[in-house]
């Protein structure tokens, strides 16, 4: 308990899924947690859960791919809690399709949401979390950040882009005592992959691909390694990329 204690956070795409188990434990473990999403019913719902369980949140409706909307976000996190120690950059879509079959508007949807959403966050927030003698940047990638996989052509480049970005922001941002690493997921079970995951045994053959264990990662598999890096245990780890994928990407 307590491993996070004092510190402020700040997750996207909180409304539900992992940003939703992400929000949750931080809260759980000590941390003001600062939930935000554009779906306002289901995270104020997040919020309060949060505060039911004695945990400490509060909701802020939020467009990732718009600078207006981070700026308003750093600044009612500056005024209410007067500092940012951890960023969770979390919210993200998934498009099934090749690249070939991939209209404009869908690469620009999904390039918008998972890469230009988590450069404005860094972007946004930097000013902050160095006003606050530094912190922790978690960027929420994938496995197909690292390898390939069929019908996915602009989630996968999108991916890609987030873990070299947070290789790059981590050489940048050393200096202000700022840790950046990505966390590469496997196959969860989430809203997104429900209703593939629970149909028909070659779709999920197919979704679960080079998975070991038998089962999908559930979201607060995946949130425990977001707490370890948010927390002073990872003082040492930056720049890296945490797998949690049940060995999908070991053969």
């Amino acid at each position: 308990m307590d491993r996070v204690k004092g510190k402020v956070a700040l997750v996207t795409g909180a409304a539900m899924g992992m940003g939703k188990t992400h929000s949750e434990l931080l809260a759980a473990e000590g941390a003001m947690v600062f939930v935000t999403d554009r779906d306002e019913e289901s995270g104020a719902a997040v919020v309060k859960g949060i505060k039911d369980a004695g945990g400490q949140a509060e909701f802020i409706k939020h467009d990732v791919t718009l600078e207006s909307d981070w700026a308003n976000v750093a600044e009612t996190i500056k005024k209410q809690a007067g500092k940012l120690d951890i960023l969770v950059n979390n919210a993200g879509i998934l498009i099934f399709k090749p690249v070939h079959e991939t209209e404009p508007d869908e690469w620009d949807q999904v390039m918008n949401v998972n890469v230009k959403g988590v450069y404005l966050g860094i972007r946004a927030c930097t000013p902050l979390m160095i006003d606050s003698g530094g912190g922790s940047i978690i960027n929420i990638s994938s496995i197909y950040g690292i390898v390939a996989a069929p019908m996915a052509g602009a989630y996968i480049a999108s991916k890609g882009a987030i873990r070299m970005m947070s290789k790059s922001c981590a050489v940048d941002l050393i200096q202000h005592n700022i840790r950046v690493n990505s966390i590469h997921p496997g196959v969860i079970d989430t809203p997104m992959t429900k209703d593939l995951l629970h149909s028909d045994a070659e779709t999920r053959k197919a979704i679960m691909g080079a998975t070991l264990f038998d089962r999908a990662c559930q979201p607060e598999e995946v949130s425990q390694a977001v707490l370890f890096l948010a927390s002073d245990e990872s003082s040492f780890v930056h720049g890296s990329e945490l797998v949690v994928d049940g060995g999908y990407t070991a053969n």
